[in-house]
């Protein structure tokens, strides 16, 4: 008689009923300890993707507040636009006004005031900003006519905390600073068709002299550019 072949689940079969329930018990026991670690593996995985989640939630929640913040920053502390002055200097006292033509012409013009406050001038115009030395007066007359206010000093009669003065008192565009040689005046404050004439960069007219005329609607091409134009020499 050919024997009948052994099946691999009896490889572990004992002939011994107490031998068997305990080699029964074991394999139980191995496959609840398997699935035990398992599960201890899964919670594991599960617990971490949690964690994961919150950490990005928090670190957008914290970014998407921080963007909030700085737009209500940015909103808050913006500096406030300065409207256009309306060119009335009739409460300013010592502003002098004049009316000049505004012809496009070559080469020097001999203004009527030393700086000059309007009158023909140069087809290109000076670039607005702050210059340390001397610029061409047949330029920065162009810039006036856009309705920049033009800050001349005498080097020779302010100090470098003077300059630094009127240079904190400038609004970011059109507008020039510069020096001018043998002024009869300390400082000038000069617009298309006006201009003031003080002792110290204090004067309070300054300020007032800026609002009245920064771009002025009364210049000829008020708004036209302020750049884009001619860098004179010391331009910061």
């Amino acid at each position: 008689m050919t024997p009948t072949s052994q099946r691999p689940s009896d490889k572990r079969a004992s002939g011994n009923p107490a031998t068997q329930a305990t080699i029964n018990l074991t394999v139980k026991q191995q496959r609840e300890q398997k699935k035990q670690e398992k599960l201890a593996e899964y919670q594991r995985q599960l617990a971490k993707r949690r964690r994961g989640k919150i950490v990005w939630w928090t670190v957008g929640i914290t970014a998407t507040l921080l963007v909030v913040a700085l737009i209500v920053a940015s909103i808050v502390f913006a500096p406030q636009p300065r409207e256009r002055g309306d060119s009335d200097a009739s409460a300013i006292t010592g502003v002098e006004t004049f009316e000049h033509t505004a012809n496009h012409v070559d080469g020097d013009v001999a203004y009527e005031q030393t700086p000059p406050a309007g009158g023909d001038h140069n087809a290109i115009w000076l670039n607005c900003g702050v210059y340390t030395e001397p610029v061409p007066n047949v330029n920065a007359v162009h810039s006036l006519e856009h309705g920049a206010v033009w800050v001349t000093y005498d080097p020779a009669q302010v100090s470098e905390g003077d300059i630094a003065a009127l240079d904190a008192k400038l609004p970011s565009t059109y507008t020039i600073l510069s020096p001018y040689e043998g002024m009869d005046t300390p400082i000038a404050v000069s617009a298309w068709n006006a201009q003031l004439k003080v002792d110290s960069a204090d004067d309070e007219r300054i300020d007032e002299f800026i609002t009245a005329f920064w771009q002025s609607t009364n210049a000829p091409e008020p708004g036209a550019a302020c750049s884009g134009g001619l860098d004179a020499a010391g331009k910061q």
